[in-house]
């Protein structure tokens, strides 16, 4: 070890720092799956995801310090900044969604039948399709609620909505895609 860093870490600045470190560390081990998730759930290429998440916690780092409770809670803060990330990437990529051609060809686990993982396949298409027919709002509503696992509070907090809102929104969305899975696998 350095001398700067022993004398560093002698001082208040030094445990300080330590302490911060240790807060963002356990801040990025609880969020850093449900973030992941939302992010995968509306992006279709894994390593895409990957990348996107690892911009979402970079500019949390950076702005760590900065944080405020008062201001919004850390869930809302961090979903804040994932779904800004994720309007920015969109805008500069406007080209559309495309699906990796590894996971195209991901083989069936090996406890499923061969039948029983077309079934499961073509449902996930299925229930994608349906859900690309959601306007926008609804479809990051119910990934927020779905893939992050977040409260109706929470996602009102980060859309800036009436949590009231956010449940009507959620309750019509969730009906429409009930209505349109229903009626693909019966047709």
């Amino acid at each position: 070890m350095s001398i700067i860093f022993i004398i560093m870490m002698s001082s208040d600045a030094g445990k300080a720092a330590v302490n911060a470190i240790e807060a963002f560390a356990a801040f990025y081990e609880q969020y850093l799956p449900k973030i992941f998730k939302y992010i995968s759930y509306r992006i279709n290429d894994k390593y895409l995801a990957e990348d996107i998440t690892s911009a979402v916690f970079e500019k949390a780092l950076t702005k760590f310090s900065q944080y405020n409770a008062e201001k919004a809670a850390l869930s809302t803060w961090i979903f804040r900044i994932a779904r800004n990330t994720l309007i920015d990437h969109y805008r500069s990529n406007s080209r559309g969604h495309t699906v990796e051609l590894d996971e195209a060809l991901d083989t069936p686990e090996h406890d499923k039948s061969p039948e029983q993982a077309v079934i499961e396949e073509e449902e996930s298409r299925m229930l994608k399709r349906c859900i690309a027919k959601l306007s926008p709002p609804e479809q990051e509503i119910v990934s927020l609620k779905f893939s992050a696992e977040m409260t109706n509070r929470q996602i009102a907090a980060t859309l800036g909505l009436s949590e009231s809102n956010v449940g009507v929104i959620l309750y019509r969305a969730v009906r429409k895609l009930r209505n349109d899975f229903e009626g693909w696998s019966h047709g």
